[in-house]
């Protein structure tokens, strides 16, 4: 009994929604009608602030396999490499993604920038980069400040 009226139920929900909103909403579609209800914007990200040019490039988007020789090897095609290395895990070895090439002029930097950003790399699209100098630590972020209770500074703590 209780299905018979789950399906009247059902049929006079779908008798009384327009003909093609369920299927409108619902579909799979690229051509979205003005009436979707998310909005579409055209609006494209700002694109990454870019470092000054130097000879360090920093490269992302790396495979877990690839490694400080790999990386030398595809950048050494575009100018001399002074320096290749493959950031990785202490625990496990692996790469994290991302990594540092240094080489020996201004322009061969530039040409390897040019010639592998974007390509692949052991089956993965990478992307090379200016590297930006490391930004010194305003303040620490380890939770040193004024905390709940008395414990939240250095000289106050426990009492």
């Amino acid at each position: 009994m209780a299905m018979r009226s789950t399906t009247a139920a059902f049929a006079a929900v779908a008798a009384a929604a327009p003909r093609g909103a369920l299927l409108r909403l619902f579909s799979t579609t690229s051509s979205l009608s003005p009436s979707f209800p998310f909005p579409q914007t055209t609006e494209q990200t700002p694109a990454r602030e870019q470092g000054e040019p130097n000879t360090n490039l920093f490269v992302s988007g790396l495979s877990k396999r690839t490694t400080s020789e790999g990386l030398q090897a595809a950048f050494s095609k575009f100018g001399e490499v002074v320096h290749a290395r493959v950031v990785t895990d202490r625990v496990s070895g692996y790469s994290k993604g991302f990594g540092f090439v240094r080489y020996a002029t201004l322009a061969d930097a530039a040409e390897g920038i040019k010639g592998m950003d974007g390509q692949f790399l052991d089956g993965w699209v990478i992307f090379a980069e200016y590297s930006k100098p490391k930004q010194s630590p305003s303040q620490p972020q380890n939770n040193t400040g004024p905390g709940y209770g008395n414990y939240g500074s250095p000289d106050r703590r426990w009492q």
